[in-house]
């Protein structure tokens, strides 16, 4: 059986997404609900795609002198 990728996508709690991003999981609560991290709704939680979150880091880099 082969397998697409959209079945290979690995969803993240708020609390791991929390822990990847060394951030609050208020911060990521903002995250998704401003529109910034996308996230599908599992019952009472929330569940955000690996890969948005790399979209989202790699997004953010700033430069600096």
């Amino acid at each position: 059986m082969q397998m697409t990728a959209e079945l290979d996508v690995r969803f993240l709690t708020v609390a791991e997404v929390a822990t990847m991003m060394r951030v609050s999981k208020m911060t990521v609560y903002r995250l998704v609900h401003a529109g910034e991290l996308p996230a599908i709704r599992v019952g009472r939680s929330y569940r955000v795609p690996e890969q948005a979150i790399h979209r989202y880091l790699r997004g953010s880099y700033v430069d600096t002198a």
